[in-house]
Order: structure tokens, then C-alpha cells, then sequence
């Protein structure tokens, strides 16, 4: 939990850094992920080096043994001169993590020229060269393969282009001191890594184009939770921004199978598991540093417009978490036909569904956000995939959010859909719930409150059998698919909630006179009073 006095450090920073001439939050955020990335290097070659230690075993290093090498270390450097600092991370610190590989940096020459990492098959070919062997075809053709697979790594692809934006060794130092003083007394574990990153994320205050803004982590956590991912899902957002809703997920199953993971669902975690797709590099980079600052060191992070003819994934993951772009249209001439075929619009909120659909297995569930718009609107494509979800699928839950939930970025009223794709039907009923209060104010504040339907919602969408008997004039109930069809597939909830009405009985005017007349007569009784004292 990021406290008062934590949120006081984070801002400091921030400050520093605004006063440095860095103003856009975007820039501010992507900086500092180069830092903390940094720094989560030399504490990962830290353990190594304690590990090799204890247990007496040579371990593979992140960091060169050269005298250059050894300088870009975070413990090496954090204490040293504010110009020394600054040179250190211009001149090797980020041109090396630029072209990291295999997990390592490379090392620089004593020309101070960087001497990129060796390939799989160049280290192998000069052990082999060493013992007077060579490598046969086979053997060169699978190294190859790893060799292209490094190269097109996420974090390999976009960092390529990365800035390092920090204007002045004052500022550098100002900042690394602040994150400095924040992991040594107040990080203990990587969650807490994890809540200071969301915390800094917050700062995101302002809605991108089409509708685009954050999902708090609270949300994008109860959404894991109600389709509960497991260590053999492969878990998509196609519109992924920063990746939380791929971090949530990892999150998830750390804390439900880190003990009962086997080495192969490790392997498939670090990297195939998670795929995210977004059209700004600059969130792609974010996304590739913010899931390696979680252990996810090979994701399938992607530029790729979703909903354009450039995608035409289908049916390849198990779980799809988004809360894609609203309220923006699209060039109709750059949609897939194939999602025109399911809703014929330019509206980014259906065509997203539609998406969701397609890129699904069979079998694949999804836990999505979209606009009360989508849930009542009366046009032929809001009605087309409405109905694509009720008949072809199985439609479970609609979840309505109050409008404070995406303050201060948005008031927008907003619902989670669950769904199954199953391609042959399946929805007999649809559970919906009104959540009034998610824990914080639904002010631009979002102070935390007692108030909280989110552990609600999901331990009854995990025992729907308990809900068949609610009246609709609860917060939870069922709706038949046959009525919800007869009203045009509408799932707004209030089409379905009753209001029970209490009703209020009155005196009557006869009562209520003679108590008008008891009053006026004790005013003037005390009127009396009054004027026999003076």
C-alpha cells in the first residue's frame, strides 16, 4: 500500500523532475522505468553474487567483469558526483540496456566503444573453435533460431529508439537520490515495487484520444479475478497501454500457483503467456519495462491497430483482460472485414468486442469495459454484437460501474462484460449486478472509503448457483435471455432493476391543523411571557 508518506517521496521526484523541464507525465513515467529498470539489474546480479557465494556455483552475470562493466552497477554509481553520475548513464548505463541481450549488458572497449553481446551461435562457435571442434548444420540452424528470437524481443524492439530525456546532472542526481531513499525504506517486496509503479502511473491524469485512459488497478484486479487465469492460459490485451491488465494477471497467479508452477508453465510465464498490442511506442516501451520489472522477460508486446486489416489473429488465446479506446471511430476503409461482419460499424467499443471474439479460443473467456452506451444503444451494430454475444455465446455477468470509477480522467458511466466464447450459444441467463461503490470516493479526489462491492461481486459471480432466487429489487440478479431478447438485447440494468417503493403514510389534515393550532398557541404564550418581563 503506497501511503502518505510514500506518495510525499514519489511527488518530490516528480517535482524535481517537472522543475528540470521534463513536463509531459508520459516522458516523466518513461524515465523513470529506465531508472527503476536499472536498478532492478543490480539487485538481480546482487542475489547472483550472494547465491555464488553460498552455494559455491559459477553464475551466468547481467554485468560485464570489466572495470567499464562494473561502473554502470546502480550501487556503484548512486553515491558518486552528480557529473560522474550523469556521464555514467549517457555514455554506458543506456546505451548499454539499449542493446542488451540474452540478459546481459554489453561491455565497452578502452576506446570506450560499446562491444555488443556475442549471439548464441558466435559464443558457441569460439567454445567450439577453443576445443578444436566445429558446430555441425543442425546444431547452427538451432542457434539461429534463439539468435532471431532475442532480436525480436519486445523489449529489444522498442527500446531501440529510447531517449534518455534527463536534462542535467543535477536533476539525475536529485531523482536517483529520491529512488534511492524510497527502496531502502519503504520497497520490501517486489508488490510493493508493483503498488509505487501504479501509484506513478496515477499521474496519467488526462484521457488520450479516443477515450483512451487508465485502468485502476483495483479494477483491472477484479476483472483478473472473475475469469481467474490460470499457468497454461495464453492472456491477451489487444489494447494493452502500460500492461496492466497483463501485470494484474501475473500478479494473480504468483499469489495462486507460484508454489505448484512447474519449470515449463515458468518458462511459458516469462514470456508467451502475455501478449499486449498498442498503437504508441512510447507505451509499448513502458509495457516491455513494466512486465520485465515483474519477471516477464519475453512477452509478445506488438505496434499493431487492433481492429485494422493488419490483425488477423483468430482463435489464438484463452483469455482476453482490455478496456479498449471509446467514443472514437476509425477509417472504415482500415477495419478487418471480418469484424464488419459481426457489427458493420466504425465505433471502436463494438469493434473491440467483435475483436475479442475472433482472437478467442474456443472456450476462451473475457473480461472487457465498455461504455453504458454499448449496453442500450438502439442502432443496428450496437443491437448486432449485443445479440452475437447472447446467441452464438454465452453472455455471464454484466457488471454496472458508477461513472466516478475513471475520475479524475473521465466521468463516463462504464460496465464489465464477462463472456465465454463457445460459437454455438450457451447464454440461458445473464447475471447482472449495480456496483455502487468500489472503495475509493467518486470524486477527482478517489480517496479510499469503507464502502466496497468488489469482494461482493466476486464472490457471488464465483456462486452464481446462490443467486437464482435474488429479486430484482437487489443488486445482484438473473434475466432471462428470452426477455432480454424481447427488449432488443438491451443489458442496460436498469431496464431489468425494480425499485421498491416504501410507503409513506401522513397525518391527516385535521391531525396536522390542531397541531399547527397547539404550536401557534404556545408562540403567543411565550410572546406573553416575553413582553411581561420588559
Amino acid at each position: 500500500m503506497v501511503t502518505g508518506a510514500i506518495k510525499n517521496k514519489v511527488d518530490k521526484i516528480w517535482t524535481d523532475i517537472w522543475a528540470g523541464g521534463i513536463t509531459n507525465p508520459l516522458t516523466v513515467i518513461e524515465q523513470l522505468t529506465y531508472l527503476m529498470f536499472i536498478r532492478s539489474l543490480d539487485e538481480k546480479e546482487l542475489a547472483t553474487e550472494d547465491f555464488e557465494n553460498m552455494a559455491g556455483e559459477k553464475m551466468e552475470h547481467i554485468f560485464p567483469a570489466s572495470e567499464a562493466g562494473q561502473s554502470m552497477r546502480w550501487s556503484r554509481f548512486k553515491d558518486k558526483d552528480s557529473r560522474e553520475i550523469f556521464l555514467t548513464m549517457q555514455q554506458r548505463v543506456f546505451p548499454a540496456i539499449k542493446k542488451m541481450k540474452y540478459g546481459r549488458l554489453p561491455d565497452f572497449n578502452e576506446k570506450g566503444e560499446l562491444v555488443e553481446v556475442l549471439s548464441k551461435l558466435e559464443q558457441a562457435q569460439q567454445e567450439a573453435e577453443k576445443l578444436g571442434k566445429s558446430l555441425s548444420e543442425k546444431e547452427k540452424d538451432v542457434l539461429r533460431a534463439e539468435d532471431e528470437k532475442e532480436q525480436n524481443t519486445a523489449f529489444a524492439r522498442y527500446m531501440d529508439d529510447a531517449m534518455f530525456l534527463i536534462p542535467t546532472p543535477q536533476v539525475l542526481q536529485k531523482i536517483i537520490t529520491g529512488l534511492e531513499d524510497l527502496y531502502t525504506h519503504d520497497i520490501a517486496d517486489l508488490d510493493m515495487q508493483g503498488d509505487l509503479y501504479e501509484y506513478m502511473l496515477g499521474k496519467l491524469a488526462t484521457a488520450g484520444q479516443n477515450g483512451q485512459f487508465r485502468t485502476p488497478k483495483h479494477i483491472r484486479d477484479m476483472m483478473v479475478e472473475l475469469v481467474q487465469p490460470t499457468p497454461d492460459d495464453f492472456i491477451c490485451d489487444p489494447a494493452c497501454g502500460t500492461a496492466g491488465f497483463l501485470v494484474s494477471s501475473a500478479q494473480y497467479l504468483r499469489a495462486h500457483y507460484e508454489d505448484s508452477m512447474t519449470p515449463e508453465q515458468w518458462q511459458h510465464f516469462a514470456g508467451p503467456m502475455f501478449t499486449g498490442f498498442d498503437t504508441d511506442r512510447t507505451m509499448l516501451r513502458i509495457s516491455a519495462m513494466n512486465l520485465m520489472l515483474h519477471s516477464i522477460t519475453n512477452p509478445d508486446i506488438d505496434y499493431k491497430d487492433s481492429v485494422s486489416k493488419q490483425n488477423n489473429i483468430c482463435s489464438r488465446y484463452t483469455v482476453c483482460l482490455a478496456n479498449p479506446p471509446f467514443k472514437g471511430t476509425v477509417d472504415a476503409e482500415s477495419i478487418n472485414d471480418d469484424l464488419k461482419a459481426v457489427t458493420n460499424t466504425k465505433k471502436t467499443e463494438l469493434l473491440f468486442l467483435a475483436l475479442f471474439l475472433r482472437m478467442l479460443k474456443t472456450g476462451g473467456r473475457c473480461a472487457c469495459i465498455v461504455p453504458d452506451g454499448v449496453l442500450f444503444g438502439s442502432s443496428k451494430a450496437h443491437q448486432s454484437i449485443r445479440k452475437e454475444l447472447i446467441e452464438n455465446h454465452q453472455l455471464r455477468a454484466v457488471i454496472s460501474m458508477p461513472s466516478g470509477v475513471f475520475k479524475p480522467y473521465a466521468g463516463v458511466s462504464t460496465a464489465v462484460l464477462v463472456f465465454t466464447k463457445t460459437g454455438a450459444g450457451g447464454t440461458d441467463k445473464v447475471w447482472f449486478y449495480d456496483m455502487k461503490a468500489d472503495g475509493f470516493s467518486l470524486d477527482d479526489k478517489r480517496t479510499e472509503v469503507k464502502e466496497n462491492d468488489i469482494p461482493d461481486i466476486i464472490a457471488r459471480f464465483h456462486n452464481l448457483d446462490a443467486e437464482t432466487d435474488r429479486k430484482r429489487t437487489e443488486q445482484s440478479f438473473f434475466v432471462p435471455k428470452e426477455e432480454i431478447a424481447a427488449n432488443g438485447y438491451d443489458l442496460s440494468i436498469n431496464k431489468y432493476k425494480e425499485t421498491e417503493y416504501v410507503p409513506v403514510e401522513y397525518p391527516s389534515t385535521t391531525e396536522i391543523l390542531a397541531d399547527l393550532h397547539e404550536l401557534e398557541m404556545e408562540i403567543t404564550k411565550g410572546l406573553a411571557e416575553l413582553e411581561e418581563m420588559v
